[in-house]
């Protein structure tokens, strides 16, 4: 993993995004497939086989069970997932665990519990995911970030290199960012975060 954790969670179901950023500095993979585990554990394990030899982390959204069969580095979980404890004990402490968090009480619940990072959002509007809540805008996101002073907070939802001067956060997570040029994208995020 390196000395510092990565500032570019890229969010994906496809194996040639995967591909296209594995070995990249400062880059983690998390691999979100919604239908069923099957496929979830099957994109994992090809993912790890890629990213492993290259140096790059990689996560499992939802899924313990997945992350833990697949060999991968840890878990996102989010607030209908299993509980960060949990997944703590499953995965042991070496393990990597984020948690999904809106506000600054629910951040600190997640770090006493063990959560590694967090992903607080969505930070702007975005149609990449249905259900979501109103989009928190920078002020929110920052006010969680300042109460978990030394965690990793990660601003997902609506992220646009044109948007991430706004956010004053270790990094950011991102799905449909990185859909058609994987390694620009990621370029492009480095060269505006700080």
């Amino acid at each position: 993993m390196g000395t510092a954790f990565p500032r570019i969670h890229v969010i994906t179901d496809d194996i040639d995004v995967v591909r296209g950023v594995a070995g990249l500095p400062d880059v983690a993979v998390q691999i979100r497939v919604k239908s069923n585990d099957a496929s979830a554990y099957a994109l994992a394990v090809a993912a790890v086989a890629v990213c492993r030899p290259a140096g790059t982390i990689v996560l499992v959204n939802d899924s313990v069970g997945v992350a833990l069969a697949a060999g991968a580095d840890g878990v996102h979980l989010g607030a209908d997932d299993l509980p960060v404890a949990a997944g703590r004990r499953v995965l042991g402490s070496s393990a990597i665990i984020g948690a999904t968090c809106r506000d600054a009480g629910a951040a600190r619940a997640a770090v006493d519990a063990g959560a590694s990072y967090l992903g607080v959002g969505p930070a702007f509007p975005t149609s990449t995911k249905d259900g979501l809540p109103p989009p928190l805008g920078p002020a929110a996101i920052a006010a969680v970030a300042d109460a978990v002073p030394g965690i990793p907070v990660l601003a997902i939802g609506g992220i646009t290199a044109e948007r991430v001067p706004q956010l004053a956060v270790h990094g950011i997570a991102a799905v449909s960012a990185f859909a058609a040029d994987p390694k620009g994208a990621v370029a492009e995020f480095l060269a505006v975060l700080p």
